[in-house]
């Protein structure tokens, strides 16, 4: 079943989605007073067609933009644009992209109230499980956000954004997440089918590691196993027409996005952060080669909190399947999906160091199952190798 449009407010965000209503932006600004708009977003997206009409429906307010946002983001850019964004007085921010923008609408809304450098205000992990959160209550600019991709970061409260060393610093700040959010499945049609693929597996991602985080709850779980159902919709075969995949899969990621603010990450995402940031890979395409084996990782231990999602998968399904994760390998194989990191352009000699630095991800507090040592993560990155 194919999703219908849908508007509704929660704890203070607005949410639509539909075809078209990226174009109203104008009319959410309005509704909230507000008029000096700062636009994010990547190069892509800066020239296309529907970014334009975004734009007109900002007549008569006073905008700057700022395109070139790049993937992961980058505390130099961030901390360079800061001045002049500071400068021109916004009233508030509107990011229109994947995660790399909607991170950077969050690094900036966080630099502008706090001042300082980024790095002031990085969230600290201390093994085996203690995560220390700044305490940064200055207000905020409220962020606009029309996604294009899966990524579903415009729903949280949590961003990251790469250093110089290839590190990605992580923060959490309950202000950031997005005032409005404007899903517009027309908007993703210059995002190629391809890379909507594997943000989905990043979405998938967020509920499965969702179900089984120690931040669950029963309120995470219905979204995320309703999500599930909805991304195997869209990635099963025979595959729905690509207007209709496309809306599955950004409907799924609103709902992935909500379980990831509500329950957060755990060990997968650790792992994809640190290789994205480190070999500058795209989020998305690290899910799908990871997800499996980092899944696998965690099955025995949380197999009764995935119970629920992998009935819903084989409800659907043609054929049933064992557990999660092999139903994520045969689905990479249908879709003919990257399913190894050497297809990634990834050296086997860098595997040791980025199991290293996987042990100071805070994403390691929160998973089933406990990581003993980086030789455990080093043992999932030869899997997926």
């Amino acid at each position: 079943m194919i999703p219908g449009d849908f508007d509704y407010h929660l704890f203070g965000t607005h949410v639509r989605f539909g075809e078209g209503v990226a174009a109203r932006a104008g009319e959410e600004l309005r509704a909230r007073g507000l008029r000096r708009p700062v636009v994010l977003t990547q190069a892509r997206i800066a020239g296309a067609p529907r970014h334009a009409a975004l734009l007109r429906g900002l007549e008569g307010m006073t905008v700057l933009q700022r395109s070139g946002i790049p993937p992961h983001s980058s505390v130099s850019l961030i901390e360079t644009i800061a001045p002049d964004v500071a400068a021109f007085g916004p009233d508030c921010l509107i990011a229109v992209g994947g995660g790399s923008v909607a991170d950077s609408a969050k690094a900036l809304a966080l630099l502008l109230a706090e001042g300082g450098r980024l790095a002031d205000h990085v969230t600290v992990f201390r093994p085996p499980a203690t995560i220390e959160i700044p305490r940064r209550t200055a207000p905020k600019l409220p962020i606009i956000a029309v996604p294009t991709t899966a990524s579903g970061a415009e729903t949280t409260s949590s961003f990251g954004v790469r250093d110089g060393d290839g590190d990605k610093l992580m923060f959490w700040n309950r202000q950031v997440s997005a005032a409005a959010i404007l899903i517009d499945p027309l908007m993703s049609e210059d995002v190629p089918l391809a890379t909507m693929r594997y943000t989905a597996m990043n979405g998938i991602a967020h509920c499965l590691e969702g179900l089984y985080s120690k931040g669950r709850s029963i309120v995470s779980d219905g979204l995320a196993v309703q999500a599930v159902g909805l991304f195997h919709q869209a990635l099963a075969h025979p595959l729905p027409a690509e207007a209709a995949q496309r809306r599955l899969i950004l409907a799924a990621a609103h709902l992935s996005g909500m379980v990831l603010a509500m329950a957060r990450s755990c060990l997968h995402h650790a792992i994809c952060h640190v290789v994205g940031a480190r070999l500058d890979l795209p989020h998305g395409l690290v899910n799908t080669v990871i997800l499996p084996h980092a899944l696998r990782f965690n099955e025995d231990a949380a197999a009764p909190m995935l119970a629920p999602a992998l009935d819903r998968v084989n409800s659907l399904a043609a054929r049933r399947h064992g557990s999660l994760s092999d139903w994520l390998a045969q689905t990479g194989v249908e879709l003919g999906l990257p399913r190894r990191l050497r297809d990634l352009g990834v050296a086997e000699t860098a595997l040791p160091d980025i199991a290293a630095h996987v042990m100071t991800e805070r994403g390691l507090a929160l998973n089933p199952r406990p990581v003993a040592d980086a030789g455990e993560v080093l043992a999932i990155l030869r899997q997926a190798f």
